[in-house]
């Protein structure tokens, strides 16, 4: 611990402000994870077969029941703004059925772009602490007392070293987290888009 807080007072101000970013970035990461894959995940294949079948033996209020108990998750929240208006005409229903994408996707898209912006951030301020390292080993060699030259300079060095070190700990794995959420984010957008108008299609052509 103290090699940790040592290491943190060497890379000085710029350092610190690293490390709030990074805390702020894999919280950002932990939530997102659990949100994508726990808590609006849904096995879509088996709701949309389900609700599929009902509809087709025209219970459309047994359908609503099932997706009642599922509002929490989007798709269930999407299918449930459909169906309430089964009985309406087809414009109606894809009013509807936009309705249902627009209140629903930015469920599943909320926060993660800040990771991308997080790592952005990371990488300059570590580049702002390599400057900053710098002016302090030129400053040390243009007007620091001799005894002290050494000493002053090995400081800036260690700060420009320190501070690039921790702005990359912190953006790569930002962005390969960032990649694996995204990716999970646009696989349940598409799979809520595809759902939806196939219910949307299912409604109307029974009309």
């Amino acid at each position: 611990m103290g090699a940790v807080l040592q290491f943190m007072n060497d890379s000085g101000i710029v350092g610190w402000a690293i490390l709030g970013i990074g805390l702020a970035t894999f919280a950002l990461i932990g939530e997102r994870a659990y949100a994508l894959y726990f808590k609006v995940s849904l096995k879509g294949d088996d709701l949309y077969s389900k609700i599929r079948g009902l509809v087709s033996a025209r219970k459309t209020d047994e359908a609503l029941g099932i997706v009642h108990d599922l509002n929490q998750k989007p798709l269930a929240s999407a299918f449930r703004t459909i169906l309430e208006k089964a009985d309406r005409d087809d414009d109606t229903i894809f009013q509807a059925h936009d309705i249902a994408l627009a209140e629903n996707i930015p469920q599943l898209t909320r926060r993660t772009h800040y990771l991308s912006m997080l790592a952005n951030v990371a990488t300059l301020m570590g580049l702002l602490g390599t400057i900053h390292g710098l002016i302090l080993s030129f400053a040390a060699v243009a007007s620091a007392d001799p005894t002290q030259k050494q000493a002053l300079l090995a400081h800036g060095i260690s700060v420009s070293m320190y501070t690039t070190a921790l702005g990359l700990v912190v953006a790569i794995p930002a962005m390969v987290f960032y990649s694996f959420l995204i990716s999970r984010q646009n696989s349940l957008v598409d799979e809520m888009t595809e759902k939806c108008g196939k219910l949307t299609e299912l409604l109307t052509s029974h009309h």
